[in-house]
């Protein structure tokens, strides 16, 4: 039976499918997964080259869709796959840098017994910064920041955690994001050339 449905919906136009699976039709679903999720795929890995992250992104945007088949307000799908998809690759790059930030920062927290007085002093002003970045965020928005950040939630997980809808948990890592870029930024210009001291 779901074999005949899903060979009916293959002729079938997006937006017969777009109102089918609006109404809870998981074969017209799938139709459009099998129509657009190879070419979405692509435009990850051409961006990202890194065939699990784009993988990912792209079964994350497809449960996205899903989930939210009856609130969202998709004109075209194929545009609104792309467009989303956009969204999610830009985020997880700016994301991956303020990770590789913090990554650096522990790095040169950990090895501070190796350094000399000018090392020091410079890991101080980042650790300065750091916490002068983290004040100016509410409450929640930490929250969501240390679990994303630090300990590698997925968005879905940091919902259930703080529960928060998974739109209010990107619009908190948003935010965090943007802010901590902007106090990183100059301290790692700075203490960049102590890599070179760093075993």
């Amino acid at each position: 039976m779901k074999s005949a449905a899903l060979l009916n919906h293959a002729s079938r136009p997006d937006a017969a499918l777009l109102e089918a699976m609006q109404a809870g039709d998981e074969t017209a679903f799938a139709e459009l997964y099998k129509r657009y999720s190879y070419q979405l795929f692509n435009v990850a890995y051409g961006k990202l080259k890194n065939r699990e992250v784009a993988e990912e992104l792209v079964q994350d945007l497809f449960e996205t869709l899903w989930s939210k088949r009856s609130t969202a307000q998709v004109q075209q799908v194929g545009n609104y796959l792309f467009a989303a998809l956009r969204y999610r690759i830009i985020n997880y790059i700016k994301s991956e840098k303020v990770r590789t930030s913090y990554e650096f920062f522990c790095h040169l927290n950990q090895s501070e017994a190796d350094r000399g007085t000018e090392a020091t002093v410079a890991l101080n002003d980042l650790n300065e910064a750091l916490a002068a970045g983290m004040q100016h965020l509410s409450e929640k928005t930490q929250e969501v920041f240390r679990l994303s950040r630090l300990e590698q939630y997925t968005i879905p997980e940091i919902s259930l955690r703080v529960n928060l809808s998974e739109k209010t948990v990107e619009y908190h890592l948003r935010k965090s994001l943007k802010l901590m870029r902007l106090y990183l930024r100059h301290f790692l210009m700075l203490i960049w050339p102590l890599l070179f001291f760093i075993k």
